[in-house]
């Protein structure tokens, strides 16, 4: 299949209520560079699969407007029906017909004559893996298999733009990770504009070239991942992307001083603050050890373990010092165990900070 090649999508000033009156879009900015994935992450109830609908034509805003390239689909005196905008789109649920075979399902969205036979159905079977299972029926396949029929029919047509809702939501964990990376690896090879909407941290940062953070119908930070985990712009979005330990500090400057000690900050600030800590910006050592860090280390604090959470790759561990319980996670197997005696110290680069909250 020759990729359909990217191009920019664009929403500008978008909102929606429904009939209780709220904003589920609150004036929502867009860009999504061509060929670009662009992964909406927000909680339940946020407006991103409101969002995505509106982009392809599912539903309509009250306001503002959607351009594709330099095509509008969107705007004042005008609406492209959703089967006019070469906009593929994957539901949560996949909506495969069940009383239709794996080829007809894909070739559902082609011109009519190509519907039960076309070369871009064997193309697109082939691009998602299933080549030989055309003939097979959706009731037949595994979960992962039918996600996969649901993208093959998503493509078939050579979209300019892709959208893809939870499209993991429905997998088992440990399916999950497989199919996630095997559509990432298609999504880079179609080279299309793609949109996919998640409430699921590693999945918006695995997958997305950009990752934008939306919260009641807004769109509160936007940018590569990277960008959201070491400098979100709030507290909110510090916690919602991510384990974060606030500490309480008074800010000096390009420093600030915390129950760890004196920590460097990424921006000066002056007087009380929260210091952002990531929980493996955090070691532990065990009372009487060499001590061991940066030369921005912290310089500690006395703790005791309350939890360890080995997961295979790295251990978690939930620290009690001075009656705060910090997070804090290094790779490897357990060193500590519960109740130990530990000293906490920080041995990230420069932190975040944030206003802080009443106390």
């Amino acid at each position: 299949m020759e990729p359909p090649g990217g191009v920019p999508l664009t929403a500008r000033g978008l909102r929606r209520s429904f009939d209780d009156g709220v904003a589920v879009l609150d004036g929502v900015d867009l860009d999504v560079g061509p060929g670009r994935t662009l992964a909406l992450l927000g909680p339940s109830g946020c407006g991103k699969t409101t969002l995505l609908r509106v982009l392809a034509g599912l539903d309509v805003p009250d306001e503002g407007t959607v351009t594709c390239g330099d095509r509008v689909l969107t705007g004042p005196g005008t609406f492209v029906a959703p089967e006019e905008r070469r906009v593929g789109m994957v539901f949560q649920d996949w909506a495969l017909f069940p009383h239709l075979t794996v080829a007809r399902n894909v070739g559902f969205g082609l011109e009519r004559p190509d519907r039960r036979s076309s070369p871009r159905i064997d193309e697109a079977l082939g691009m998602v893996g299933l080549p030989d299972l055309g003939d097979r029926m959706p009731d037949t396949l595994s979960g992962g298999q039918q996600q996969r029929v649901a993208l093959a029919r998503a493509i078939a047509p050579r979209p300019s733009v892709l959208l893809l809702d939870e499209p993991f939501s429905n997998l088992d964990a440990s399916l999950r990770t497989q199919v996630r990376t095997d559509v990432h690896a298609l999504l880079v090879e179609l080279g299309v504009t793609t949109v996919f909407v998640t409430h699921d941290q590693d999945e918006a940062f695995v997958l997305g070239d950009e990752v934008a953070v939306m919260s009641a119908g807004r769109i509160v930070q936007s940018g590569p991942p990277e960008e959201l985990y070491l400098r979100p712009v709030d507290r909110w979005v510090a916690g919602f992307v991510g384990e974060a330990n606030l500490l309480a500090g008074h800010a000096h400057g390009d420093r600030a001083t915390t129950a760890l000690g004196p920590l460097p900050l990424d921006t000066p600030a002056t007087g009380p603050v929260d210091v952002l800590a990531r929980p493996e910006s955090l070691v532990l050592e065990s009372v009487g050890a060499p001590a061991a860090g940066a030369p921005d280390a912290g310089e500690g604090a006395s703790g005791e373990v309350r939890l360890v959470e080995y997961v295979g790759r790295d251990t978690g561990y939930l620290v009690d010092v001075a009656g705060q319980v910090l997070r804090v996670r290094v790779p490897g197997a357990p060193r500590c165990a519960r109740g130990d005696a530990v000293r906490v110290r920080h041995i990230g680069g420069p932190a975040r900070s944030f206003p802080p909250t009443d106390r």
